[in-house]
């Protein structure tokens, strides 16, 4: 057998680094190889964990095609047994988290007998979590019931979210944990369905000077209040690129220099005032705004006690 069966496909692409032919007639050209993986994985719950991890991974490298065999909800031999003659078919490398210790032995076996690597994705973090805390990992039914409330938790955060976008139901504001203030066109709807999908209940409000927000912005308790800013002149490119969308004229007040410089600034008066923490929006993606909004609430949870 071949010790390594794992056929790695590696194409030649030849990328043109002249765009202009009439400027580089003659132009420069070099050769990517471009490698291909299967990639296969195999969970015993919905497998988003799993798959965020193998994204992630993929995403150190350049120049790599991986094709994502997904098996989720693995519970039985069977189904397992299945799956196998697939990856046989298929071999590249096995990503798995099984909970289920004759179900994880059975695969390994398995992926010995073919000579594919095959890597449990959580042991490295389970097992230095195990020698900090000085236990022993464990599964039980209890778990699969405390990941179900964790997904029920995040339904309901999505559902709230989209119920609170764009200033809609300030009365419930209380029940959200983060609430979301700034100028139109300030990336508030996108950060803030980012932010109910990793669980975080999330409202919205769109800042316009000639229409104060309700009251009950500022008398909020539970949740925590975010400004989101961004620059004048992104904040027009912006504004400009959704009015041609909708075919509308480009040129307009709502994007006119001076007004748009107003509404700022009328913001982060409003966000100095309150002592409400800022997040500038302008080369921030929606994943990085979050990640500091989460550090944000977290430090306010931990302050809190």
């Amino acid at each position: 057998m071949d010790k390594n069966p794992v056929n790695v496909e590696r194409k030649r692409t030849v990328i043109s680094s002249a765009p202009d032919p009439l400027l580089y007639p003659q132009p420069a050209h070099k050769t990517v190889i471009m490698s291909r993986i299967h990639l296969h994985l195999l969970s015993d719950s919905t497998g988003e964990t799993l798959e965020n991890i193998a994204k992630a991974a993929i995403g150190l490298f350049e120049n790599v095609e991986a094709i994502r065999h997904f098996w989720p909800m693995v519970r039985s031999e069977v189904h397992l047994d299945r799956i196998m003659e697939e990856i046989a078919a298929n071999p590249g490398l096995v990503l798995f988290t099984l909970t289920n210790h004759p179900l994880r032995r059975r695969l390994e076996a398995r992926c010995r007998a073919l000579g594919l690597p095959h890597v449990a994705a959580l042991d490295g973090v389970a097992d230095a979590l195990s020698n900090i805390l000085g236990q022993e990992t464990r599964t039980r039914p209890g778990r699969k019931h405390i990941l179900d409330e964790a997904y029920f938790a995040r339904i309901e955060a999505i559902q709230f979210t989209i119920a609170h976008d764009d200033g809609v139901g300030h009365e419930n504001w209380e029940e959200a944990d983060i609430v979301l203030a700034g100028v139109s066109r300030a990336s508030k709807t996108p950060t803030s369905i980012y932010l109910a999908n990793r669980g975080y209940k999330t409202a919205n409000i769109p800042l316009v000077p000639q229409s104060p927000p309700p009251r009950t912005l500022f008398t909020l308790k539970h949740p925590m209040v975010v400004g989101l800013t961004v620059s004048s002149e992104r904040l027009i490119q912006i504004r400009r690129n959704r009015l041609l969308s909708l075919n509308q004229a480009p040129e307009t007040s709502y994007v006119d220099s001076d007004k748009v410089q107003e509404e700022l600034a009328f913001a982060r008066r409003m966000f100095a005032d309150n002592g409400w923490p800022v997040i500038d929006m302008t080369r921030r993606s929606i994943e990085e705004a979050a990640a500091a909004i989460i550090n944000l609430f977290n430090d306010r949870v931990l302050a809190e006690g």
